[in-house]
């Protein structure tokens, strides 16, 4: 769409979209932000875009008249590694005493706006405390996931051992910043059949990829495709607020793209891959030759394969349009989720609110077990329940059967009969690669696509990054592992545009990422696959807590509810390189009355 695409003939792509909302209200549950939708109409015809075409930026050398200075502070009143939010009549900001030296900030995350003081301060860089991303005090640039943009750099000078600050009002409204890019300049006239960069799926790998790539100066030809009918979304929200529309989940505008030059075809299916001649074929026919392949395809849910899984009103959770039917369809009646792993349980917390009844079925004896254990899950469990929801556990479905082709009851093998209106199947996924199947790119047993520390895979020029790979997890000795998280996809994708562009990057993120259920969030870091051990510290029943999960005498987890920033402190010190023992964490456990972290930060004892 725009850029400097065309198929051979004139397509409808039928998008709806808005500019970001100028604010994010609080935390996850902020998907209902207002906007003003624009439809829009793209008929493919190739069209140039030229530097005149901007998007509205903050103007980098503000007139005086838009600026606005005060004196903050007293340059004795920070100490080194502390942080303050400070006022400056048109908006606050985050000021950093760190070697002796002061750095003014934007305040808030870009991401869901968290305030960044409430955050952890480490090795120059700044991390948010609700979902871990991390912006450099020197630049505020981000420089770890999640999230798309940066904080503004203010002014700071010190006069009569007074600290001034000085910043623009709209970089003080906008509170966040988007690193500049470059356009694309290829003509495409004549050669609508080829790109430099074809990336197949747009998620976060896939929509960081494309804007790494022109922030990094790449003025080439860029084209995205997805399944999906929208632009790149936040999908994560999905399970969490079901009646959230397309254009308040939208990631860009439809604006940014245009002016970018990153084409996105929607509703375009690639069927093959031809590596020897690097062409990709879609389900119509039309083939698309490229210099340099991302592979980000995500994954697809698993499905029922029970007596009646045809009837209707049964759902995977994949789309906006899948969430407003289930809610639509829910209010007032009967919900029956099966899987109680993330999306389930998200899904489930949010039809208490509109459903007449929800049901959870889940094979396990507690939910989320394999991943926060017995006593996490029990907790987590409880709060349910007392939110009435209903579980039925160790047992799995065995018929759906319906009253006039729709659901009206799902029966279970432990020959229980639940009456449902609407069913939601969250009982995992997997890697959406079937169309690579001939193509000769490496795929592992259960269809992953395994890459090297530099998102590349057995064949050269082409990556892969997101929810359908494995790869080496530098921090738990190079094991190669599949972690499906928002927060991982967006970093691979940055580091496989690093490496199309020869910048030898590796991948070293420590994965990071949240869920949110009946307004509280439960933020987890690090890897824990195959835990023998689970300390915590804090009060399980009153969701206060913070769980550590170890295996042998090293901390390769965290999970905690209430208990902020320590999730983010843990990834910081695993960030860096150094290892938290059992013992260490014990220690804290038995004199820690006080909740004092600083043995975490090699601060104190």
């Amino acid at each position: 769409m725009g850029g400097c695409f065309s198929k051979p003939k004139p397509v409808e792509l039928k998008i709806e979209v808005v500019l970001p909302e100028k604010e994010r209200g609080k935390e996850e549950l902020s998907a209902s932000g207002k906007g003003s939708p624009r439809s829009y109409q793209g008929n493919g015809t190739a069209r140039h875009f030229h530097a005149e075409e901007r998007l509205p930026t903050p103007h980098p050398y503000p007139g005086p008249q838009d600026c606005v200075e005060a004196a903050v502070c007293h340059v004795k009143d920070l100490e080194n590694g502390q942080m303050r939010e400070v006022e400056l009549g048109w908006g606050k900001v985050l000021l950093v005493k760190d070697n002796g030296e002061f750095h003014a900030l934007g305040h808030k995350c870009p991401h869901y706006g968290a305030p960044l003081v409430k955050g952890v301060l480490s090795r120059g860089r700044v991390r948010c405390p609700w979902h871990g991303a991390c912006f450099n005090i020197s630049t505020g640039d981000l420089e770890d996931f999640p999230g798309l943009d940066s904080l503004h750099k203010f002014q700071v000078k010190i006069e009569k051992e007074k600290v001034y600050v000085r910043a623009s009002k709209q970089a003080l409204q906008l509170q966040r910043r988007t690193k500049v890019m470059a356009k694309c300049i290829s003509p495409s006239a004549g050669h609508s059949g080829s790109t430099n960069v074809l990336i197949v799926g747009a998620g976060a790998a896939g929509l960081v990829c494309a804007e790494t790539l022109r922030q990094e100066g790449f003025s080439d030809r860029i084209v995205l495709c997805t399944l999906d009918r929208h632009l790149p979304y936040d999908r994560p929200k999905l399970s969490k607020s079901l009646d959230a529309q397309p254009e308040q989940l939208a990631l860009r505008p439809k604006e940014f793209f245009r002016a970018y030059g990153i084409e996105v075809l929607t509703e375009a299916q690639v069927v093959t891959v031809d590596v020897r001649n690097k062409k990709a074929v879609f389900k119509d026919g039309f083939k698309l030759e490229y210099s340099k392949l991302l592979l980000a395809p995500g994954s697809s849910p698993k499905t029922l394969g029970c007596k009646g899984k045809e009837v209707e009103n049964v759902f995977t959770i994949r789309t906006p349009e899948d969430a407003n039917r289930v809610v639509r369809l829910a209010r007032g009646r009967n919900a029956v989720v099966v899987g109680a792993g993330f999306l389930g349980m998200e899904v489930a917390a949010s039809l208490t609110e509109k459903a007449h009844s929800v049901s959870v079925v889940e094979l396990e004896e507690t939910p989320f077990r394999r991943f926060l254990g017995e006593r996490v899950g029990r907790a987590l469990m409880k709060m349910f329940e007392n939110n009435r929801v209903k579980f039925y556990m160790q047992t799995e479905v065995s018929e759906l059967r319906a009253q006039e082709g729709k659901l009206k009851e799902v029966v279970l093998k432990s020959s229980k009969v639940v009456r449902a209106d609407v069913c939601v199947v969250g009982i995992g996924a997997v890697p959406a690669t079937g169309f690579l199947r001939q193509s000769g790119i490496g795929l592992d047993s259960r269809g992953f696509i395994p890459v090297n520390k530099m998102m590349q895979t057995n064949v050269p020029g082409v990556f892969a990054a997101g929810d359908a790979v494995t790869f080496p997890l530098a921090w738990r000795n190079n094991r190669k592992v599949n972690i499906p998280h928002w927060q991982m996809a967006h970093a691979q994708g940055r580091v496989a545009a690093q490496n199309m562009l020869a910048q030898e990057a590796e991948i070293s993120t420590v994965p990071f990422l949240w869920t949110a259920m009946f307004g509280k969030s439960l933020r987890y870091a690090g890897y824990g696959e195959g835990f023998d051990d689970v300390i915590i510290q804090g009060d399980l029943e009153e969701l206060k807590f913070v769980a550590f999960y170890t295996k042998g005498d090293e901390v390769i987890a965290v999970a905690s509810m209430n208990y902020d920033p320590i999730v983010s402190k843990v990834a910081e010190v695993l960030a860096s390189g150094r290892a938290i023992r059992k013992r260490e964490v014990e220690l804290f456990v038995l004199h820690s009355k006080t909740g004092d972290m600083s043995w975490l930060t090699g601060k104190g004892s």
